[in-house]
């Protein structure tokens, strides 16, 4: 193996970017591949003071529970992004979900944002999406759509949501030029979980942590590959360095082992990870969640 740019490692005998096939080499073959996984049947747990339950749904979905509120992030149970097969189940059947109290988007793009999975959602409840994402989820069946800008906040029940800048970009076609995209903080008594949405690495993080210090963050490790050679997300060692920067607790890694949208191999952003955090001594605060079920922090 061989180093190339920081946090970056590839083979010596990978073939240059120019004579990679997307079509050949990462769809095609994908198509005949068994879709794995499963749904489960989650048990939520039953929670009391400040305790916080996460349920990882699948790529970058993540239900978040307090006792008293039931959020949902990025929901998304799409078998196919266009011509990208899921390869792993989404980790429980939409019908299974609580009463969501709220829905927070993190950007427009197609594997975040699924007007499908959102229709089957909405009941008259409000949904918190990017400045220009609006248009997209009026017609769904939300109460209330509130679109926010980098470092805006606002209150819901006892719950304080900003949205967070991020390296990334926000289109849903390729006319769209005034999209928003980012992240969430979500603060919760003296609780703050923080899902990056989709991001490359960049000096905002250092804001990020120093501004809201999230204590458990939900960072995406996949897609770091893509055909496009576009800098748009992180490899996992880039996200561990991300975890070192924000100052948090828990690492609980997303946008992995769902859609394979990129070119490298589906079991790698697992492996480097946990090859990075045993070099890093930060095993301890790897939570790796298993699709579907519930987790108490």
């Amino acid at each position: 193996m061989e180093k190339g740019q920081k946090g970056e490692v590839k083979s010596s005998s990978s073939p240059s970017r120019s004579k990679r096939n997307f079509i050949t080499e990462v769809l095609l073959p994908s198509f005949f591949i068994k879709r794995g996984g499963q749904k489960q049947r989650p048990i939520f747990p039953k929670l009391t003071g400040n305790q916080i339950s996460i349920t990882w749904i699948g790529h970058a979905s993540f239900l978040i529970q307090t006792a008293h509120h039931h959020l949902i992030i990025d929901p998304n149970w799409n078998n196919w992004v266009f011509v990208v097969k899921r390869l792993r189940e989404a980790g429980m059947a939409i019908e299974d979900l609580p009463n969501i109290d709220l829905v927070l988007v993190t950007h427009a793009h197609f594997d975040h944002l699924s007007r499908r999975s959102l229709k089957k959602i909405a009941a008259r409840q409000p949904i918190i999406v990017p400045q220009g994402v609006g248009n997209l989820v009026h017609d769904l069946g939300f109460e209330r759509v509130h679109e926010m800008q980098w470092w805006e906040s606002l209150t819901y029940k006892d719950l304080k949501i900003t949205f967070t800048p991020a390296k990334h970009w926000g289109a849903r076609v390729i006319t769209d030029r005034f999209r928003g995209y980012g992240g969430f903080a979500i603060e919760y008594l003296d609780r703050v979980i923080y899902h990056c949405g989709d991001s490359a690495m960049f000096d905002g993080f250092q804001e990020i942590g120093k501004k809201l210090k999230p204590e458990i963050a939900l960072l995406p490790i996949g897609a770091y590959d893509p055909p496009s050679g576009r800098d748009h997300h992180m490899n996992p060692e880039q996200a561990l360095e991300v975890f070192k920067i924000l100052g948090a607790k828990t690492f609980i890694p997303m946008h992995y082992g769902s859609y394979r949208m990129s070119y490298e191999p589906m079991h790698e952003p697992e492996q480097r990870l946990l090859s990075a955090a045993v070099e890093l001594g930060v095993m301890n605060q790897i939570r790796f969640l298993i699709e579907g079920q519930p987790q108490v922090f």
